[in-house]
């Protein structure tokens, strides 16, 4: 784990090294909200921001600024200008992004990377006809790995998740919890380990880069995986729209050439490094630690799961997007990418 650890800090001084070499015109502040390790601000953004200066031949850069706003707030903070450029978890607002459910009901197979892309063409050719992000620019859509159920207690079946107190972030990762009978906690990434640590929740639904990311693995030690995962997490990076607007021809034409597919093929990769990163500190004695559904347990989810699934697929259908087409285009593009 700690070489892996070092090999994603290494790779991101040597993005931000390379930006120093530029004197920039332009520099874009990103607000940020998960810690100064976490691979959005060890590996992504420097990499967005090399890609920003190689593009715009040095005439843009950005700067990450941590502290600005709660993550539930982030999509105000770039809608009202207090920074140009952020990343939202869509779960943190119930009921506000209803569309973005699309990526993560469970049953899609592939990686981060793939769901990322699949998603951003799903995006661009159905799920902004929602106006879910109404007032930004979209820059690119995301969604972490597969979500896993990380507990205190070893979890050895389905049966075992019934009654626990779980944190769930929203989004469909709430309606999974609902339906394996847990009681849902919801707080921020960032205030997961405390909630653990304090015994306010027995474990969590997250991907397994938590594990390093968040250091959940000291306070839930234990791993309880389906295949496919139990569901995945939506995001966006967002850009105020002004800024956008405000920036020259040929700047804004080198901002474009970096976003859309491009930039969320970037962040999927990086969701998938950091998954490795999180499956790392579990090495030295997985079989203990890490359980996968029998093939009861995975007989007994692929029937839980249908409700769950027909359940977005509904909600999503209510703002005039045919849902299920939209299921069949991602798990297309995730199959051929």
């Amino acid at each position: 784990m700690k070489h892996l650890i070092k090999k994603a800090i290494a790779t991101a001084t040597l993005a931000l090294s390379a930006s120093g070499a530029f004197a920039a015109d332009t520099v874009l502040t990103i607000s940020s909200w998960a810690p100064p390790g976490h691979g959005m601000n060890a590996i992504l953004w420097p990499e967005f921001t090399k890609m920003l200066e190689e593009a715009s031949e040095g005439r843009m850069s950005a700067e990450i600024k941590y502290g600005l706003a709660p993550p539930p707030a982030q999509f105000d903070v770039v809608l009202d200008g207090a920074a140009d450029i952020t990343w939202i978890f869509h779960g943190y607002n119930p009921g506000r992004f209803v569309a973005s459910k699309m990526i993560e009901i469970p049953g899609y197979d592939g990686n981060a990377e793939a769901a990322s892309v699949a998603y951003w063409k799903a995006y661009e050719k159905y799920l902004a006809a929602a106006n879910e992000h109404d007032g930004v620019k979209v820059l690119a859509m995301m969604t972490h790995g597969p979500g896993i159920l990380q507990s205190e207690a070893k979890v050895t079946s389905l049966d075992q998740i019934s009654g626990m107190k779980l944190r769930l972030g929203g989004g469909v990762s709430g309606d999974v919890g609902a339906a394996l009978g847990a009681t849902g906690i919801r707080v921020p990434a960032p205030k997961v380990y405390e909630t653990l640590a304090s015994k306010s929740a027995d474990g969590v639904m997250m991907p397994m880069e938590g594990r390093a990311s968040f250091k959940l693995f000291e306070v839930a030690p234990h791993v309880f995986t389906v295949s496919g995962g139990f569901y995945r997490g939506s995001f966006a990076i967002l850009m105020n729209q002004d800024t956008y607007d405000g920036l020259s021809d040929e700047n804004r034409s080198a901002l474009d050439s970096i976003a859309g597919a491009t930039l969320s093929r970037v962040a999927g990769q990086m969701w998938d490094t950091i998954d490795d990163i999180g499956a790392a500190t579990m090495a030295d004695n997985k079989s203990e630690l890490l359980t996968e559904a029998s093939a009861q347990d995975a007989a007994t989810w692929e029937v839980l799961k249908g409700p769950i699934i027909e359940g977005v697929l509904a909600e999503v259908s209510e703002k005039g997007i045919d849902a299920q087409s939209v299921q069949a285009f991602i798990a297309a593009e995730m199959a051929n990418n």
